[in-house]
């Protein structure tokens, strides 16, 4: 039962801090397209223009002092490219545009909300 419950917790707290990046974003003055976009391949959080750049953001968070960039991993990162090309097959008003795949780190440290956002992540 107390695992469930911390499950439960850590949901709860990945949500928030998809709620208060999306309020971050817009005050850096992007455009939010879409949230939670799903493909077979993965989800994007969070699909974006600002400075007609289409911008494509991963949304990772920690209460703790772990720093969430270590959250993304290479697989997880495949599975974000798969969706982006998913995406830009689908919606050819964007084909044009140029992208970038973001990292938007939330951690939450005496309930302050702190960001860390990282463009045009990519492995080698």
């Amino acid at each position: 039962m107390q695992k469930k419950l911390l499950g439960l917790k850590a949901y709860l707290f990945g949500k928030e801090s998809e709620k208060v990046a999306l309020g971050y974003l817009k005050k850096q003055k992007f455009k939010i397209i879409q949230t939670n976009y799903h493909t077979k391949h993965g989800e994007i959080d969070i699909i974006a223009i600002k400075n007609d750049i289409l911008h494509f953001i991963e949304v990772k968070s920690s209460e703790k002092s772990y720093e969430p960039h270590y959250y993304l991993n290479h697989q997880k990162y495949l599975k974000i490219l798969k969706s982006v090309e998913f995406f830009l097959l689908k919606n050819d008003k964007y084909e044009n545009f140029a992208y970038s795949v973001d990292l938007l780190c939330v951690s939450k440290q005496n309930n302050d909300f702190i960001y860390d956002f990282v463009e045009n992540i990519s492995f080698s």
